[in-house]
């Protein structure tokens, strides 16, 4: 059996799940004509399979999230007509799960993301960190690392995924922590950029870092703040677990899979910051209960 899944081409999230895929599942192949099953794990780019392998092979689709306020008659469209090729839809969790089951018939999957141990592990100490990427060292230093606004609006924040919720909390916690320092990565980090200098709150920004830079920056971190609405992880909930950064979160994505509860508050400054616990996520464990998915669908 073989598996071909489908890159974003984005150098995001998907990509690197790709990556993770093709180099541990074992099942993976680089070309979808040579494939037994099409993985559409980038299901926004679905379309740029040729039709008639999606027609004769047999189809997964993954579904990160959906918003429900975005999900208009023309995506009701495209996601009629990616239903009619797919055999089996996967999910990351309950809500997703819940709001997919409304839409089809098909069988669905909750498999929980995996967890790359071999990429994010702590490897140097924080205040040495701080100094190399020139950050305050007696300050209290919450991340967000994450995209912003859309792309074709770079001052409108892109509501899903809560940078105006994240830009309240932080005016909230700068009026009881004068040292507070927020770094931030990504892109399209327009919006949050705005909020803090209107409130003075000292930030650093670091624009689309390599993935090296992006492990030693959550290393420099006390806390990690999840602020969006809609999500199908996040994938930094996984990363901080990881890199034993604490977190708040909004009730979101699989927040509940690896937060307790006193972690997670629709208002994140009430929340009690905890490391995700993420063992149960960790490679090869995860990565198997892919394989079985996959396996599962073939023996059908």
């Amino acid at each position: 059996m073989k598996v071909y899944a489908l890159p974003a081409n984005e150098d995001w999230i998907c990509d690197q799940l790709v990556d993770d895929w093709n180099k541990y599942s074992g099942i993976s192949c680089d070309n979808p004509y040579e494939a037994d099953i099409i993985w559409v794990i980038s299901d926004w780019c679905w379309r740029n399979v040729p039709m008639h392998l999606l027609v004769n092979k047999k189809v997964v689709t993954t579904i990160h999230h959906i918003v429900r306020e975005k999900f208009d008659k023309v995506a009701q469209l495209d996601f009629n007509e990616r239903d009619s090729i797919t055999n089996l839809y996967h999910v990351y969790n309950q809500r997703t799960y819940d709001f997919v089951s409304s839409l089809t018939t098909k069988p669905i999957k909750l498999v929980p993301y995996w967890a790359n141990q071999n990429i994010w592990s702590p490897n140097g100490n924080k205040l040495d960190l701080r100094t190399k990427y020139k950050l305050p060292q007696n300050v209290f230093l919450v991340g967000s690392f994450q995209r912003d606004t859309e792309g074709s609006d770079l001052i409108s924040p892109k509501l899903e995924k809560g940078p105006d919720i994240l830009a309240d909390a932080l005016v909230k916690l700068e009026s009881k922590n004068n040292n507070l320092h927020v770094l931030l990565a990504g892109w399209r980090r327009q919006y949050i950029i705005k909020r803090l200098t209107d409130a003075k709150i000292e930030f650093t920004y670091f624009e689309r870092p390599k993935q090296k830079n992006l492990l030693e920056l959550y290393q420099t971190l006390d806390l990690y703040a999840v602020t969006a609405r809609t999500e199908g992880g996040p994938q930094a909930l996984l990363e901080c677990g990881l890199m034993n950064v604490p977190v708040v979160s909004t009730p979101v994505g699989i927040a509940e899979q690896v937060l307790p509860d006193s972690a997670i508050n629709v208002d994140v400054t009430l929340a009690t910051p905890a490391i995700p616990n993420v063992d149960h996520m960790k490679l090869p464990h995860s990565m198997n209960l892919y394989r079985t998915m996959f396996e599962s669908l073939v023996k059908e």
